[in-house]
């Protein structure tokens, strides 16, 4: 990921989109119900139930497998890919691929994105994501724990964690909604971060889907293509250090953001994670900055983004440091339990 200035115009089409969306008064789509939707609070009881899904001792067994050198087009990186699909296969989730070659500074490389679906005939998504790769550094034993192993594992955790939940649904007007897990391959650069060496995966899977019409055969005048299923895209980056802080960076996802925050203080109330600093700021950056990663071509086709990234940057960023001697599993716990919490209340699931 990169630091950067501006998006380019994307933020503005974004609410423009949301502005034109607000203003229709004909019979509402199915693709716009998610200007509307709303999480569902849970009782103090519930909400305790819901922390105690998460497991810190079975988060460590997620984390392990992706502990080691893993960068895009190695054996190690289709090691990880392999148990990625191998252990969402085993949830009981659709495991989809997104295989290609493209040109990088050195060589072409093979690429593959890993997309894990709940409930596949869901027409709309509650889309988490993270990359699975590593940096390339010649000289160098990069494990990149931060970046990004600690969210992988945080994804796989909380599929496994509300599989039960998962099952019996919502029953309720969120039944048109399900989740769905992304692993992009090639988010970092192999020599310095341009518009062609870095997030190799996630520029490939948003043309496809963009490409890509839904449903299938549709009589409407919608035009509506996979990217059009996405209520949100939330982006999960640079994770597992002591005292992280995550920001607000874009107006039409403020509110989902302030989600996370209040289920923050919700479990502290409740005794459900330990008292802390909030991790998550309650001013937001300015809207026109932000950071490069792989929400970006997303971003730019107009599907909303919650960006989870620790910023200021981990101090072991980019640092062969960055091993399982950075992370705060402590951190981590509550985490889970936040990012466990959000997805229940988002889906409507009954803890």
């Amino acid at each position: 990921m990169k630091w950067r200035t501006c998006v380019s115009g994307a933020i503005l089409s974004v609410c423009l989109a949301v502005t034109a969306y607000g203003k229709l008064t004909r019979a509402e789509h199915w693709s716009e119900k998610r200007l509307k939707h709303k999480h569902k609070l849970l009782t103090s009881e519930r909400l305790k139930r819901a922390a105690g899904l998460a497991d810190i001792d079975l988060f460590k067994q997620e984390l392990k497998p992706f502990l080691k050198v893993r960068v895009s087009g190695t054996p190690a990186n289709v090691e990880v890919q392999e148990h990625i699909k191998s252990r969402m296969s085993d949830l009981g989730w659709q495991v989809e691929e997104d295989s290609f070659v493209d040109t990088t500074p050195y060589e072409d490389k093979n690429f593959n994105n890993i997309i894990a679906t709940y409930n596949p005939q869901a027409r709309r998504r509650l889309v988490l994501a993270c990359h699975f790769d590593s940096k390339y550094f010649p000289k160098a034993h990069f494990i990149a724990a931060t970046d990004s192993a600690v969210p992988c594992a945080m994804m796989i955790h909380l599929a496994d964690s509300l599989k039960e939940l998962l099952k019996k649904g919502s029953g309720d007007g969120a039944k048109d909604i399900s989740l769905q897990l992304i692993f992009f391959d090639g988010e970092e650069a192999f020599k310095h971060w341009t518009s062609t060496d870095s997030i190799y995966g996630a520029r490939h899977l948003a043309a496809k889907l963009e490409n890509t019409k839904f449903p299938a055969e549709s009589s409407d005048n919608f035009n509506t293509n996979e990217l059009h299923r996405m209520d949100v895209m939330v982006l999960l980056d640079l994770i597992g250090a002591a005292n992280p802080k995550f920001h607000s960076w874009f107006q039409n996802t403020q509110k989902l953001f302030e989600r996370l925050s209040r289920i923050e203080s919700d479990l502290m109330k409740e005794g459900q994670i330990p008292t802390h600093d909030p991790y998550f700021s309650k001013t937001p950056l300015s809207y026109n900055a932000g950071i490069e990663d792989d929400h970006i071509p997303f971003l730019r086709k107009n599907v909303p983004i919650l960006h989870l990234i620790c910023y200021p940057f981990p101090s072991v960023w980019h640092k062969p440091s960055d091993d399982e001697s950075a992370l705060d599993y402590t951190t981590i716990d509550n985490l889970n339990k936040i990012l466990q919490v959000f997805v229940i209340q988002y889906l409507h699931l009954k803890p």
